[in-house]
C-alpha cells in the first residue's frame, strides 16, 4: 500500500510551480488549533506573497474595532476615490456611496473584494499606507516574525510578504480573539447591490468539517489557502502557499487536513484521550475521577442519566487547566453561577497534549444557542473570569463517549 507521505509528495510534485524569481514558490503547514503544535511543515518560514489571505488580518483588525466599540455592524463606511478605482476582485463601489461594516465583512470573507478592503482601511487607518503600517505593527505582536503588509487588499506589492506559519499564526488568532465572528468566514454567499456573491473557498462545500477560512491568489503568489476544519471536536487550521491551480491546491488541501486528523488520532490513542460530556442539568454535579493523564483514560465520565443531545451550535471555553480537579471545579462554579444560561448545556472535559508533553484540560460548555454563549461570556467576564465564544466543536460530543 502506497504510504500517505508518498501520496503527498506526488501531490507536491504536480502541485507546485517551480520557484522562480518573481514566482510562487511552494510552503505548507498543518497545526492542531486548540495547542499549536506542528503536525507537518514544508519550507513554513519561507516567505512568500500573501494575495488575498492578507484580508484575513484586515479583518482582525476590523474585529478589534467592533469589540473595542469603536464601530458597529450597522456603522456605514464612505466610499473614496481611492477605493473606488481598485482593481478587481471588487464590488464595484461608486466614489461617494458606503457599505455597512456588516457588508464590508461578508464582502472581504467571501467575494474578497479589494474596493472594499480599502473601505475598511481608510475607516480604520486614516490612509491605507497607515492602516497597512498598523497591520505589521498587529502581526508582530501575534508573533507574526516574516510578515510585513503593505495594503490592505493582497494586491501585488514586492514588499508585502509573509510566511505560511505566520499564517497559521493568524489563523489561531482569529479563533482565540474573535470566535464570536469567525462564522463570517464560513459564508458560503451574500448579495449586495442585487447580485449574489459566492465564496472561492470551494472546500466548505465540499470536504467534511471545513468550516472556513480564506482563499488567495496573484499571478506572483500562485493559489493560496488558509483552511479550518473540525472533526472528532479536533480542529486543524492548515495554510497552503503556491498552488498551479485552485482545484490542485485543494487537493492538496484535502491531503493535508486527512493526515493532520490521521495524526491527531494516532496521538490521540496513543494519549488515551477521549473526548467528555456530562452535565444533564445544573442540579447534576460532575463526579471526581483521578486517572493518569499520560496513561489511557478507558471510560468517559460516569452519567446519571443518558446525555442529551446538543441543543445548538455555539459553546463557551471557560479554560485549559493544569488537573482535572481544577477543570471540573471551574465547570462547577461556572453552572452553579449561570444556572438559567446554561441549564440546558452539556459539560466538555478534554485533555490535550501540549508540544512540551504537558496535559492540560480545557473546561467547556457545548449545546449552547449563540445569544446564550455571548451573554455567558459577558457575565462571566463581568467578574474577570476567562471565557471564549466559539462554534461547538462537535455535535457528538454531547453523546457518551465510547
Amino acid at each position: 500500500m502506497v504510504s500517505c507521505a508518498a501520496v503527498l509528495v506526488l501531490a507536491m510534485t504536480l502541485l507546485l510551480t517551480s520557484a522562480k524569481p518573481g514566482e510562487a514558490g511552494y510552503a505548507s503547514i498543518i497545526l492542531d488549533a486548540d495547542t499549536g503544535e506542528v503536525l507537518r511543515s514544508r519550507n513554513a518560514d519561507t516567505r512568500n506573497y500573501p494575495a488575498s489571505l492578507t484580508k484575513m488580518m484586515t479583518l482582525y483588525m476590523l474585529f478589534a474595532e467592533l469589540d473595542s466599540g469603536r464601530m458597529q455592524l450597522s456603522d456605514k463606511l464612505s466610499v473614496s476615490k481611492r477605493a473606488a478605482g481598485q482593481p478587481a476582485l471588487k464590488l464595484g463601489l461608486k466614489r461617494g456611496s458606503s457599505i455597512t461594516v456588516k457588508q464590508a465583512i461578508m464582502a472581504l470573507a467571501t467575494k474578497s473584494a479589494n474596493d472594499v478592503a480599502t473601505v475598511v482601511a481608510e475607516a480604520i487607518g486614516g490612509t491605507e499606507w497607515e492602516f497597512a503600517a498598523a497591520m505589521t505593527t498587529r502581526a508582530r505582536a501575534l508573533g507574526m516574525k516574516r510578515t510585513r503588509f503593505r495594503n490592505a487588499s493582497g494586491l501585488p506589492n514586492r514588499k508585502q510578504l509573509s510566511s505560511a506559519r505566520d499564517m497559521g499564526v493568524l489563523a489561531m488568532a482569529i479563533l482565540r480573539d474573535f470566535p464570536h465572528y469567525y462564522e463570517y468566514f464560513s459564508t458560503r454567499s451574500f448579495s449586495y447591490g442585487g447580485t449574489t456573491h459566492r465564496t472561492h473557498n470551494n472546500l466548505l462545500n465540499r470536504y467534511p468539517g471545513m468550516d472556513g477560512m480564506k482563499t488567495g491568489y496573484i499571478r506572483a503568489s500562485g493559489f493560496n489557502l488558509v483552511a479550518s476544519a473540525v472533526r472528532d471536536g479536533r480542529r486543524v487550521i492548515a495554510v497552503v502557499f503556491g498552488g498551479r491551480t485552485a482545484k490542485s491546491r485543494d487537493q492538496h488541501m484535502v491531503k493535508l487536513l486527512d493526515l493532520a486528523f490521521e495524526r491527531m488520532a494516532q496521538r490521540d490513542k496513543r494519549l488515551g484521550v477521549k473526548q467528555f460530556a456530562a452535565l444533564n442539568s445544573r442540579k447534576i454535579p460532575l463526579p471526581m475521577f483521578k486517572p493518569d493523564p499520560r496513561k489511557q483514560i478507558t471510560s468517559a465520565l460516569f452519567l446519571p442519566t443518558p446525555p442529551r443531545p446538543v441543543a445548538g451550535q455555539w459553546a463557551i471555553q471557560i479554560g485549559a487547566y493544569r488537573s482535572i480537579s481544577a477543570a471540573e471545579k471551574a465547570l462547577r462554579v461556572v453552572s452553579t453561577r449561570l444556572p438559567d444560561l446554561l441549564a440546558n448545556a452539556s459539560a466538555a472535559l478534554t485533555p490535550i497534549e501540549m508540544t512540551r508533553g504537558d496535559i492540560l484540560y480545557r473546561a467547556r460548555f457545548l449545546g449552547l444557542h449563540k445569544v446564550e454563549a455571548k451573554k455567558a461570556c459577558i457575565s462571566l467576564k463581568a467578574v474577570t473570569m476567562p471565557c471564549a465564544v466559539m462554534p461547538n466543536p462537535d455535535s457528538r460530543l454531547a453523546q457518551h463517549a465510547s
